[in-house]
């Protein structure tokens, strides 16, 4: 079992699960908010009344998740049809009812239908040519990246970046691996910024385009993650990202919005 499935574990005590805040897989303010929303949403897919695959997932980030503290995580359906089931999951601190973040989650069963799409994926170097790195933090020694454009994100004409990015205890891409692939990219404001300052995530979502089988196809291979700011401004940051397999296929969308000082 890899390091991040074993982060990720949870039992259930009553009608909710119990985990523990991995330090592994700490960022420099607390826990990692790509591990956060990994967690939550494996706390749906693991629910008895679960079906489908994920198709979005949307976290609000309310308090610092402590390393090493005991969690409960609760996962609730709010409703279903043939094909879709809606979710809403709470993390807590175990000994008390302070809300940690909270998630909405819908799951589909995918079918066979008319495609299109109007994004390509940029021309970029295999990950195997470029130099690796690290995110800072406890998490970034479990998280590989490998930058073909927007690195230092420090002083920089545009918000973008490209970047190779891969969990490196060797765990097969899944929509729980690309909900926490999805939160690796420097945060925008740097790109405007001399060095690091505060930042953090107030809410984040997720789109998840491809099927089970395309990600399972993947293995543990780089992602890679274009980048981009929508607009800094009043202390707040809005960016996206696109996720990419290396053959072209468009795996997920995400949205960020951040508060900095």
């Amino acid at each position: 079992m890899s390091q991040l499935e074993q982060s990720l574990a949870m039992r259930i005590v009553g009608d909710a699960r119990v985990a523990v805040a991995d330090p592994e897989y700490e960022a420099n303010t607390g826990m990692f908010g790509g591990w956060t929303a990994a967690l939550l949403l494996k706390a749906v897919l693991d629910h008895s009344e679960s079906f489908g695959s994920a198709s979005a997932l949307t976290v609000n980030f309310v308090a610092r998740v402590i390393p090493g503290e005991r969690l409960l995580v609760t996962s609730i359906k709010l409703g279903e049809s043939n094909s879709l089931s809606h979710w809403r999951v709470e993390l807590r601190r175990s000994q008390g009812k302070e809300l940690l973040a909270s998630a909405s989650a819908v799951l589909a069963l995918r079918r066979h239908s008319e495609s299109a799409i109007d994004f390509r994926v940029p021309a970029v170097p295999p990950p195997e040519e470029l130099s690796a790195s690290n995110p800072p933090g406890a998490f970034g020694r479990r998280t590989e990246t490998r930058a073909i454009y927007g690195q230092p994100p420090f002083r920089r004409a545009d918000l973008r970046s490209l970047t190779w990015v891969r969990e490196n205890s060797g765990r097969h891409i899944d929509a729980i691996q690309l909900a926490y692939l999805s939160d690796v990219y420097a945060p925008r404001v740097f790109h405007i910024s001399e060095g690091p300052r505060p930042s953090s995530t107030l809410t984040m979502s997720t789109y998840f385009l491809a099927a089970p089988e395309e990600l399972a196809a993947i293995g543990d291979d780089y992602v890679l993650s274009e980048a981009e700011g929508t607009r800094i401004e009043h202390s707040l940051v809005g960016s996206r990202s696109r996720l990419w397999n290396r053959h072209g296929t468009l795996l997920a969308t995400t949205e960020q919005l951040c508060w900095f000082k």
